[in-house]
């Protein structure tokens, strides 16, 4: 697709041009904010892990009292036919299922389905080679398990992670460390022994892919870590669909380790880009039968 080729949206039952996608001010994601999504990436046509985002979609909206308008096979269809519209090398799909139009600005109606496709930008190599550095906030999200579209807390706290030079938060709830508003966290005991939160968060697909490693070379599981356990951490690192595995040099004012990305998380970063190319040979080997 050409540069500025026009980008195309799922709405209302139909693909139609991003500039002409809209909702009406009567939606719950307009009054309430709620709703639930899901984000995925897209390589050269083919969705990566796809099978794990359409389970853990499905499994927000059932937690949030929704029901998908789309059986899997169709939704799966309808994502296949945007991609292709679009003609994007390197993108990301977002799916929002929304509380719907409601009469009275509270109770839920028909949800709307929405999809979307974007480009998508990836963590530079610097970012990788330096890592990041982030704050801890007390706070716990309301229905953990469920991408939810509910995000005040992080966008209200994007002024104070400026202000103190960081990149990004980590919340944990009274002392128990739990995830950052859009990735899910990663510890490296000096043990070289990987830890990741077990409760109150959500499962991320990165995450899960991280810790079902077929050959992953440093043991990994989980469990619980506390902030104590943080500013004792040989390396520590985030993880997410859009970040991949991103290494945390500091938190708070504590530096970590020698301060620079460690070799165990970059160790995992190595295996997870290897699990990535796997599934989009398998992916294209699919779509080409």
């Amino acid at each position: 697709m050409p540069a500025n080729s026009p980008l195309y949206a799922y709405i209302h039952g139909q693909i139609t041009p991003l500039d002409q996608a809209f909702l009406h001010i009567s939606d719950l994601a307009i009054q309430r904010g709620y709703g639930v999504f899901d984000f995925f990436k897209v390589h050269a046509g083919q969705p990566l892990f796809l099978d794990y985002y359409l389970d853990r979609f499905y499994q927000s909206a059932q937690l949030m009292e929704l029901a998908v308008p789309l059986a899997r096979p169709t939704l799966l269809a309808v994502i296949q036919d945007l991609i292709r519209h679009n003609d994007l090398p390197l993108s990301g799909v977002k799916m929002i299922l929304t509380g719907g139009y409601s009469a009275n600005g509270y109770d839920p109606s028909e949800p709307n389905l929405l999809i979307t496709e974007q480009p998508l930008v990836l963590p530079t190599s610097e970012q990788v080679t330096t890592g990041i550095k982030v704050i801890t906030h007390d706070y716990l999200r309301e229905i953990p398990p469920a991408k939810t579209i509910n995000y005040s807390m992080g966008i209200r706290l994007i002024k104070q992670i400026k202000a103190r030079g960081a990149d990004d938060v980590l919340y944990h709830h009274q002392g128990v460390v739990t995830e950052f508003p859009r990735a899910n966290f990663f510890l490296v005991k000096q043990d070289n022994t990987v830890i990741t939160p077990a409760t109150d968060v959500l499962a991320g697909i990165t995450r899960r892919n991280i810790l079902a490693l077929p050959e992953s070379p440093y043991p990994v599981s989980v469990g619980t870590i506390t902030l104590e356990d943080l500013y004792q951490a040989k390396e520590a690192f985030l993880t997410s669909t859009t970040k991949r595995v991103l290494p945390v040099v500091q938190i708070d004012d504590v530096v970590l380790g020698t301060g620079k990305p460690g070799p165990v998380t970059l160790a995992l970063l190595q295996a997870l880009l290897e699990l990535e190319v796997e599934e989009k040979q398998q992916q294209t080997a699919v779509a080409t039968r």
